[in-house]
């Protein structure tokens, strides 16, 4: 084991040697690269027998920033993302050889007092549960947006005006027109020690939705809330996140809510550093299809991924989460991670929607009961270099009453492993 450890340290600086080309580059130019391998499969999809796949995913990023002067900054990245032995190979899971970015900035967006960026761009904000580029999809999330940022001595407001980009494969990428996401957010790092507050509010537009009627209209829909996160003496630390939706679609009125509690604690006194922590996340159901109020939970654009269960078979609309969990460091760069979640239906009349928040599996007349089932999750990452990661996780899903009444009810496997070299 230690000669295998060594041989991959040695690769690893060697690769990184190669390939630190920004040296010999002047100042005003800098290029940046990442390839992403990640092997994975299921059995049970759909709960189902018999029901298993396995694939191999590529993702290969190029990227260059032109910055002339220290306030003007261009950014192009282009992106070739290949789902090998995947049957359909489509987004999230294959989008080749297109543009992922591509803008000019004004400014510092990242640490700057002000920075204004024009152009298809990622966007990420708080804990990514509401928006979010969602990097472990293959394929990840952009928008066509213009955004400006204004700090000063602990506050921070973002401004924004953005449409996400649809992708299709072996096309170019482009967003709907009228599909919409604008919004302001917040950071106050200064009123409560230790601890950051991020007020917000989005706003969303959306066209050709089919309301509780069957009418196909448009959503205008509000989405106001805050995110409060910070430490407690004794390595204890805590976040919240709490959302308030309302607007209408057509003659329906939106009426829904969502929130976010966890508590964690730091035993550095023991071997491996283990945190503890346990948490709840609730978003709200449909409790009648008919009574034109949409009481369901809108996720927005988020990234969702492991943050209801590693397996990404459970999103934030009409669930009930109970989360709780162990992260341990037995090295420096090794990070072994358990965790477990237990779901319940908010709603037993509205769908149990999955990490896109589809709709999967409903009972109409809401007699399958609420109780989902549990997933007990193992997660192992390495950082073997600075750019070189790996890591591997398995979950499995034991089905409850719900998906038992609705579905064949057979447990749900979900195995990866992944390498990840970025410079």
């Amino acid at each position: 084991m230690r000669r295998l450890y060594t041989c991959v340290l040695t690769f690893a600086a060697t690769l990184s040697a190669q390939t630190d080309i920004n040296k010999d580059l002047p100042g005003w130019l800098k290029f940046d690269a990442e390839f992403r391998t990640r092997f994975e499969g299921y059995s049970g999809g759909g709960f189902k027998p018999n029901t298993t796949d396995a694939y191999l995913l590529t993702r290969l990023r190029l990227g260059m920033t032109i910055a002339p002067t220290s306030w003007l900054k261009f950014h192009l990245e282009g992106m070739d993302a290949r789902a090998i032995e995947k049957n359909p190979a489509l987004p999230p899971y294959q989008n080749t050889w297109d543009i992922r970015q591509a803008y000019v900035q004004l400014g510092d967006n990242e640490s700057g007092m002000f920075g204004l960026r024009a152009g298809r761009q990622a966007i990420d904000f708080g804990d990514q549960r509401l928006v979010g580029e969602a990097l472990w999809n293959n394929t990840s999330r952009t928008f066509d947006a213009i955004r400006g940022t204004f700090r000063m001595d602990g506050y921070r407001v973002d401004a924004f005006a953005s449409s996400v980009v649809n992708q299709v494969d072996g096309t170019w990428d482009h967003h709907q027109q009228g599909n919409n996401l604008h919004g302001l957010y917040g950071g106050i790092e200064k009123l409560i020690p230790n601890a950051t507050i991020e007020p917000y509010l989005f706003w969303r537009l959306q066209p050709s939705v089919r309301n509780e009627e069957g009418v196909i209209a448009n959503v205008n829909e509000k989405v106001p809330g805050f995110r409060w996160a910070g430490k407690l003496p004794y390595a204890i630390d805590y976040a919240i996140e709490m959302d308030r939706e309302f607007g209408s679609l057509g003659a329906d009125k939106i009426r829904a809510w969502a929130g976010h509690w966890v508590a964690g604690k730091t035993v550095k006194s023991v071997w491996a550093t283990p945190r503890l922590y346990a948490e709840f996340n609730h978003a709200s159901g449909d409790a009648n299809s008919k009574d034109g109020i949409r009481g369901t939970f809108d996720q927005l654009y988020p990234t969702n991924h492991d943050k209801y269960g590693l397996a990404d078979q459970v999103g934030w609309r009409n669930i009930s989460d109970v989360r709780a969990g162990i992260e341990t460091k037995p090295r420096k760069n090794v990070g072994v991670n358990v965790e477990f979640n237990d779901w319940y239906l908010a709603s037993r009349f509205d769908a149990l929607y999955n990490v896109a928040g589809v709709p999967v599996f409903r009972s109409p007349n809401g007699a399958a009961g609420t109780h989902v089932g549990e997933e007990l999750d193992f997660i192992a990452t390495w950082a073997i270099l600075k750019p070189l990661q790996a890591g591997a996780g398995f979950g499995h899903i034991f089905p409850g009453q719900f998906l038992k009444n609705v579905t064949p009810g057979n447990a749900y496997n979900f195995p990866y492993v992944m390498f990840a070299y970025k410079f």
